[in-house]
C-alpha cells in the first residue's frame, strides 16, 4: 500500500494539448478592392445576423424557433445527460459510504425439564446496525482520467447545442427566403399567364376575323397552357417550404399558412459584410469547438484504458453494533470494527488490457481526423459562401438588364405583329422569354439572400454568450 501511495499524483497516458489551427492567413477569394459585397476588415457581432436582415417577421420566425424548437430540446437534453455523467465520474473520488442492518431471532430446546417434564425453549434476537465503507484510491489517475473525459463531453455537448442553434437559426432563414421566392415566382407565373391569355384572346379575334390562321391560335394557346402548368408545381414547392418553417418552430404543418399567406418581398442584402480572418471564423464555429472537445474526451479516456492495465489498491472498513438478547440467560452488546488494504494487479488476461488500449487509442486518432475535417469544412464553407455571395451579384445586375431588354421585345413583337409585319412565333418567342428570365431574376435574387445566410452560418453566427446561458438553462458553466 505504501508503495502504491507513492505513485498518488501522476496520472497514466497521453496529456492532451489542444492542436494549434492552421487557418490562412486571408480569404484565398476575398479581394476586398474586386468583391464590393464582402469587407475583409473588423469582424461584425454575428450574434444575431437575421435582424440586420430588415425583416420583422423573420426575426420574430427566429425568436420563435429558439424558444420551441424540439431540435434545441434535443440539444439540452444530450447537454444534461453530459453534465450528470460528470457528476457520476467525479463521484469516483470519494469512499462509497453503505448504511447495514439486520435482524435475526433464533429458539433451541435444552434437556427435559423437571421430573420428566417438556423440554425447556431458550429464544434469542440479534440485532446488528453499522456502516461499510469502500475507497479504491485513484493511484495511476484512472479515475481523474475519466472525469478530465466527463468535462470534456461537458463541454462538447455544449458547444453542440450552439451549433444547433446556429443551424437552426440559418434554416428558418433559408427556408422563410425560399417561401417569399417562391411567391414572388409564382407572382410573376400568374402575370405572364394574364398577359399570355390576352395574347391567346386577341389572336382568336384575328383568327375570327380572317386575319391569321387557326395556327396562331392553337400556338398561343400551347404557350399559355405550358405557363399554367408551372403554378402547381409553385405551389406545392411553396406549402413543402412553409411545413418545413412549422417544423423547425416545433409545431404542426399549416400552422403558419396564414402568417405567410400575404406575399412581401425578399430580406435585404446588406452592401459590405464584415467576416474578419480565417482564424477568428475557427475560434467561433461551434461544431469545430465541439470536435476539439471530443478530441480531448477521447484522449483522456486513452488514460483510462492505459490505467486499467496497472494494479488497484483499495481501502474497505466497516464500523457497527451488535446486540444479543436471549431470554431469561442475559444479553449482551459490543462493538465491532473491521480495517482491510488489498491490492489486485492484472496478471493475464490473453491481451485483453493491451488491446483496449489500442482500440481506444484508435478512436482518439478517428477524433483527431474528425477534428482536422472540421476544421478545413469550416474554411471551405465560408470560402465558397463569399464567391457566391459576390457571384450572384454580378449574375443579378445582368438578369436585370436582360429582363428590361425581355419586357422590350416582347412589347415591340406583339405591336409588330399587330401590323402584320411579323408572324406569330417571333411573338410566342419573346413571351416565354421574358417568363424566363423574369423567374432566373426572381431565383438569382433569392440566391444571393441565401449565399448571405450560409455566409453567416459559415462564420458560426447565430449564437452568443447571453444565447448560450439562456438555452442551456440554470446551471450553464
Amino acid at each position: 500500500m505504501l508503495a502504491g501511495l507513492i505513485f498518488v499524483g501522476c496520472a497514466v497516458g497521453p496529456n492532451y494539448r489542444k492542436p494549434e489551427l492552421s487557418a490562412p492567413a486571408k480569404w484565398s477569394r476575398l479581394e476586398a478592392t474586386e468583391t464590393p459585397v464582402a469587407d475583409a476588415g473588423a469582424r461584425s457581432d454575428l450574434s444575431q445576423w437575421w435582424r440586420g436582415l430588415k425583416d420583422p417577421l423573420l426575426s420574430e420566425l427566429v425568436d420563435q424557433a429558439q424558444g420551441q424548437s424540439l431540435d434545441l430540446h434535443k440539444a439540452r437534453a444530450r447537454l444534461r445527460e453530459a453534465r450528470a455523467r460528470l457528476a457520476v465520474a467525479g463521484a469516483g473520488r470519494y469512499p462509497n459510504v453503505e448504511a447495514t442492518g439486520s435482524a435475526s431471532r433464533s429458539e433451541s430446546s435444552v434437556g427435559p425439564g423437571v421430573a420428566g417434564g417438556n423440554a425447556a425453549a431458550i429464544t434469542g434476537n440479534q440485532f446488528s446496525v453499522g456502516f461499510d465503507a469502500s475507497w479504491e484510491l485513484d493511484v495511476f489517475g484512472g479515475v481523474r482520467r475519466s472525469v478530465e473525459a466527463a468535462e470534456a463531453d461537458q463541454e462538447s455537448a455544449l458547444a453542440s447545442l450552439d451549433d444547433a442553434c446556429v443551424s437552426l437559426v440559418a434554416e428558418v432563414a433559408r427556408n422563410y427566403v425560399e417561401v417569399r421566392s417562391l411567391q414572388i415566382r409564382l407572382g410573376i407565373a400568374r402575370t405572364n399567364l394574364a398577359s399570355q391569355t390576352e395574347t391567346l384572346q386577341l389572336t382568336e379575334f384575328r383568327a375570327r376575323a380572317g386575319l391569321v390562321s387557326t395556327q396562331d391560335v392553337e400556338q398561343a394557346r400551347s404557350n399559355r397552357e405550358q405557363t399554367l402548368a408551372q403554378i402547381p408545381s409553385l405551389e406545392i414547392s411553396l406549402a413543402e417550404a412553409e411545413h418545413r418553417l412549422d417544423i423547425l418552430l416545433g409545431q404542426t404543418p399549416g400552422t403558419l399558412h396564414a402568417r405567410l399567406s400575404v406575399a412581401g418581398p425578399l430580406p435585404e442584402v446588406p452592401a459590405r459584410v464584415a467576416v474578419g480572418i480565417p482564424a477568428a471564423t475557427l475560434r467561433q464555429r461551434p461544431d469545430v469547438r465541439a470536435a476539439e472537445r471530443k478530441l480531448a474526451a477521447e484522449t483522456a479516456r486513452v488514460g483510462v484504458t492505459v490505467a486499467a492495465r496497472y494494479p488497484t489498491f483499495k481501502l474497505s472498513g466497516s464500523i457497527g453494533i451488535e446486540a444479543l438478547i436471549q431470554g431469561t440467560s442475559g444479553n449482551s452488546a459490543g462493538l465491532l470494527y473491521s480495517l482491510l488494504g488489498g491490492i489486485a494487479a492484472p496478471i493475464f488476461n490473453a491481451g485483453r488490457l493491451r488491446n483496449q488500449v489500442e482500440a481506444q487509442d484508435a478512436v482518439r486518432e478517428q477524433a483527431q481526423v474528425a477534428y482536422e475535417q472540421a476544421v478545413l469544412t469550416a474554411l471551405q464553407e465560408a470560402e465558397n459562401a463569399l464567391v457566391a455571395l459576390a457571384r450572384n451579384r454580378e449574375r443579378g445586375e445582368a438578369l436585370m438588364r436582360a429582363a428590361e431588354a425581355a419586357h422590350t421585345a416582347a412589347q415591340l413583337a406583339r405591336q409588330r405583329y399587330g401590323t402584320g409585319v411579323i408572324d406569330f412565333q417571333s411573338v410566342i418567342d419573346t413571351e416565354r422569354l421574358v417568363l424566363s428570365v423574369e423567374d432566373s431574376l426572381a431565383s438569382t435574387r433569392a440566391d444571393g439572400v441565401l449565399a448571405l445566410i450560409r455566409l453567416y452560418k459559415a462564420l458560426g453566427g447565430g449564437w452568443s454568450e447571453e444565447t448560450k446561458s439562456r438555452l442551456a438553462g440554470k446551471g450553464a458553466p
